[in-house]
């Protein structure tokens, strides 16, 4: 789900327009957490009664609000600001990379992948089949401090794109900044009802109009918020974590939300073409509908039916010398939930 802003002009230029935009940003803050403790906004409250089920729905109501989706090949460029490690940073790698990966065996992410591709723009033009990953450029200094604001993530894009060695290459058309921020590193809102969003950046502050998304490593602030399920809140007594297919807990969990957040930069970029609901400030987007939902049966407290290795770790995908477990997203053909992993389909 995209942060929530009052004005989609990309092209501010009065200072005081520029303030109340900032304003709004900060006080009508949105993300998206797996699961279990989402807070609704009064959108979501309308899809209450069928979001979260696997099963088809008349009540969702889906539509294309002619705005542009990324049908050019999608290439991902990575900001890792913070401290990483190289094994993190390889498990990321390896999930952009299975994205279009056309010999994983299935149930596969790129199969995972065709049903966003079912989406169009106005002139019959699919989301692109080819995701790959592009340049990455690290921030291990903390540039902008350990505590960043919506408005600073803008600022460390902007850090990237301009930096005098080896800046990340702009292009807005097809081209998506993933900024995903260490264990050590907080965000507003992080932890409450976010974990993880998406937007574009203000010219006003980046210079371009660039599609983003940030994604938080909750491992220490809050991995049984936005881990699960392979990390349970305290207020679940008696539920016990699942074991993770790749072994880090915290970048599991990102792993999850930012295929989410990918679905949904790829068919919503701009915030102003594929969304349900009256309000472009607060849409239900296409992976919003299908939260915690990661295989047949799923819906409220049940993830669905999900598959088991060897060694008992949780996924139910295949990726490129890994698994990993990726959230559903929605289908507007068939008017359900839809992944590659699913027993009727």
């Amino acid at each position: 789900m995209p942060q929530r802003c009052p004005s989609r002009s990309a092209g501010l230029r009065s200072p005081e327009l520029l303030a109340v935009t900032f304003l709004s940003l900060l006080s009508l803050a949105a993300g998206w957490r797996p699961w279990p403790d989402h807070k609704p906004n009064a959108t979501e409250l309308a899809f209450s009664g069928s979001k979260k089920y696997e099963g088809s729905s008349e009540f969702v109501h889906l539509r294309y609000h002619m705005g542009p989706v990324l049908t050019a090949n999608i290439t991902v460029h990575i900001i890792w600001y913070g401290t990483w490690q190289k094994t993190q940073k390889r498990i990321i790698r390896d999930f952009i990379n299975s994205i279009s990966a056309v010999n994983s065996p299935p149930p596969s992410v790129a199969g995972w992948w065709r049903t966003v591709q079912l989406y169009t723009d106005q002139t019959g033009r699919n989301i692109s089949r080819s995701v790959r990953l592009g340049q990455e450029k690290a921030d291990r200094f903390y540039s902008h401090g350990k505590s960043l604001t919506r408005l600073s993530i803008q600022s460390v894009i902007k850090s990237a794109v301009t930096a005098k060695t080896r800046p990340l290459p702009t292009n807005p058309k097809s081209g998506l900044y993933l900024l995903l921020t260490s264990k050590d590193v907080y965000v507003q809102d992080f932890c409450q009802n976010v974990c993880g969003f998406h937007y574009f950046t203000f010219p006003s502050i980046v210079g371009y109009t660039l599609p983003y998304a940030w994604v938080g490593n909750s491992a220490k602030l809050c991995p049984g918020v936005c881990a699960y399920p392979f990390a349970v809140p305290a207020y679940m007594p008696g539920v016990k974590p699942l074991k993770s297919p790749n072994g880090d807990i915290g970048v599991e969990g990102m792993i999850s939300v930012m295929a989410h957040e990918i679905a949904e930069l790829a068919t919503n970029p701009l915030v102003n073409a594929w969304y349900a609901g009256e309000d472009p400030v607060a849409p239900v987007e296409i992976a919003d509908l299908c939260e915690g939902i990661y295989g047949t049966g799923g819906g409220g407290s049940y993830t669905g039916q999900m598959m088991n290795d060897r060694d008992g770790a949780t996924f139910n995908m295949n990726g490129i010398r890994r698994r990993f477990l990726v959230q559903w997203v929605w289908n507007h053909v068939l008017s359900y939930c839809s992944g590659p992993n699913a027993l009727d389909q």
